[in-house]
């Protein structure tokens, strides 16, 4: 078995944090110079936070928003880490940047998240070997009763076709055996009740102000206005629960899961 090894207590990176502002009017800043350090498990927390808090807007990899980099260390305002810390907490550009309510141990940890170029890998993480994971996927593991592959597969679950192309075999590794921890806020179920009395229930693709989209538990993919809708729940728990596959067969899994890059 190949063993895939980040093992770091501390991590030091430059001084200026590629902020969350994407409405601040100064143009893209580059990161200041300086050190600091920070903890894995901090860096491992940050991925969380990230992930419930910022990725609807920033994107997994931070560069969805036009001019802003922050896995790259491209941002846009704040020169230092309190002028960072202010704006996610009182939120900026009349809303558009939204206040965030973070405990100190979250602002921290997504700051190091950040810092640390979006890499969570703060722990050993095994990778196996693929052609056994690939039979886990189709068999015992159960992946292929949700989740699509190149074309192939429902839709109940995230498409992973090109999943090892945007993810670290960490956060694959966490998506397995801690669901909780890595959810994504467009792939949180969801239940609804229109007021047509029809109950559907589903994972959340993409939410706007008027409509929302969602693929069913029939694998259809559905929009709905929200006045049409009498109420709907978004979820904070994994349709999926943590794996009961041993360590080696996960780091198979993980192997798979990484050779799926859509080429």
């Amino acid at each position: 078995m190949n063993i895939f090894k980040i093992q770091r207590s501390y991590i030091r990176f430059k001084k200026m944090l590629p902020g969350l502002l994407f409405f601040m009017t100064n143009p893209a800043l580059a990161q200041d110079s300086g050190d600091h350090q920070y903890t894995t498990e901090a860096i491992q927390s940050g991925y969380t936070v990230y992930s419930q808090q910022c990725v609807l807007c920033h994107g997994r990899q931070g560069d969805t928003v036009d001019g802003i980099d922050l896995k790259n260390g491209l941002f846009r305002g704040a020169r230092s880490d309190s002028e960072l810390e202010a704006i996610i907490l009182n939120g900026a550009a009349e809303g558009r940047m939204p206040a965030f309510d973070l405990l100190e141990s979250e602002l921290n940890s997504v700051i190091a998240y950040i810092r640390a170029g979006f890499d969570p890998d703060g722990a050993s993480v095994s990778i196996g070997d693929p052609a056994r994971g690939k039979e886990l996927f189709n068999g015992k593991g159960g992946c292929s009763d949700c989740h699509r592959v190149a074309g192939y597969g429902p839709r109940t679950a995230p498409d992973l076709s090109y999943i090892g192309a945007i993810r670290t075999p960490a956060s694959l590794e966490r998506n397995i055996v801690d669901p909780a921890s890595a959810l994504l806020p467009i792939n949180r179920p969801i239940r609804l009740i229109t007021r047509y009395e029809e109950t559907v229930i589903g994972r959340r693709l993409n939410e706007d102000t008027y409509t929302i989209q969602l693929v069913d538990s029939n694998g259809r993919l559905r929009s709905f206005r929200k006045s049409d809708l009498v109420t709907f729940e978004i979820s904070q728990e994994p349709s999926k629960l943590p794996t009961a596959l041993p360590e080696d067969e996960v780091a198979d899994l993980v192997a798979y899961l990484l050779t799926l890059t859509g080429l």
